[in-house]
């Protein structure tokens, strides 16, 4: 099993942490990981990306242009990776902030409303385990329990007070992700 994954969306969305816990989480389940972070120098607003790859053998290179998933948290990181998704691929989007979804046929393409939830919650910054609990639905490449060990481990010491909401919010997204293939 590999599994190449581009996350996008604007910083201060989560992007990087996202991919952080893929990672963490792949370690804690013995697996080959691998993370390359791209962003600009802007903290917030500006874009960024990661590419992460979790995989049962060694990873021969980080740098990819065709990936097995994209997960784009906005209209720009949607229009730029759309076409960067392997045929038969996953296209997760977060359906709240795009006006022009998706419109590839070959691949498999999942709107989550993440941001709403979110606010449901109380929360808008758990925007992106909402998000990342939908794609362990679509492809549970990782068991739930490590994804909730890699969190830990990414989140710092002083916000551990938040994982009880995080792990909510893992779950929300992963109903929702479930709730949208019934609609099918």
């Amino acid at each position: 099993m590999t599994e190449e994954i581009i996350i996008a969306g604007f910083g201060g969305q989560g992007v990087l942490s996202m991919g952080m816990i893929l990672c963490y989480s792949g370690i804690k389940e013995n697996k080959e990981v691998s993370w390359m972070p791209s962003y600009g120098p802007e903290m917030r607003g500006g874009t960024a990306n990661c590419i992460t790859i979790i995989s049962d053998k060694k990873i021969s290179s980080p740098i990819i242009t065709k990936f097995d998933t994209v997960i784009a948290l906005n209209q720009p990181s949607l229009d730029k990776f759309e076409d960067a998704v392997k045929p038969g691929g996953l296209l997760l989007y977060e359906s709240t902030n795009v006006i022009h979804p998706p419109t590839r046929t070959d691949i498999q393409i999942v709107g989550i409303p993440a941001s709403e939830e979110a606010a449901k919650m109380k929360n808008t910054k758990i925007l992106n385990m909402i998000i990342l609990g939908a794609f362990l639905n679509k492809k549970p490449i990782i068991a739930f329990d490590k994804v909730l060990e890699g969190l830990k481990s990414v989140l710092p010491e002083r916000y551990h007070h938040l994982l009880p909401l995080n792990e909510q919010a893992l779950k929300k997204g992963m109903e929702l992700a479930e709730a949208v293939a019934e609609k099918v």
